[in-house]
């Protein structure tokens, strides 16, 4: 079953309400932001770290960094690592690499989220392809995902070629 069925039948199973969305590829989560017309700050990606000997599947903003000092602070790590493309693959078998979904209950990982994605009423999320989009109620996904809150992320700093 393709992981979009899969995940319907999730949400559905807990009576979620969700939207599904098809745009052409878009690689990664502000790519996503651009072709769904959304605040990158409205799109969450998925990042998986591995830390003390276990996978944490990681959900923030597309606007924003990965910060492993907070990371490894929030999670109680004393090391972190970002989970490589061949262990994604393994983790994620049904998803295309890197369009994993925020719902680590599908594959055994507990989810992180950062707080700042708190501020946002709905949120959207790859639905395990690179063309699709999960568009909720930010409340109804901490509902389905019973994320653990906490602060993982830094706001991204514009670069100058200067």
């Amino acid at each position: 079953m393709p992981l979009s069925e899969q995940l319907q039948k999730f949400f559905d199973s807990h009576k979620a309400k969700y939207a599904v969305s098809s745009h052409h590829t878009a690689y990664t989560a502000r790519e996503v932001a651009s072709v769904e017309h959304l605040p990158a700050r409205e799109v969450a990606k998925v990042v998986v770290i591995f830390g003390d000997g276990q996978y944490h599947m990681l959900v923030l903003p597309a606007n924003r960094l990965v910060d492993f000092q907070e990371v490894r602070h929030a999670l109680g790590l004393s090391q972190a690592r970002l989970a490589t493309e061949e262990e994604l693959g393994r983790l994620f078998a049904d998803c295309e690499l890197g369009a994993m979904p925020p719902i680590g209950s599908l594959y055994g990982l507990r989810v992180y989220l950062d707080s700042s994605l708190l501020d946002e009423e709905t949120i959207a999320f790859n639905a395990g392809t690179h063309k699709e989009v999960i568009h909720m109620r930010t409340e109804a996904y901490r509902e389905v995902a019973q994320p653990v809150v906490v602060s993982l992320a830094r706001e991204a700093v514009a670069r100058h070629d200067w």
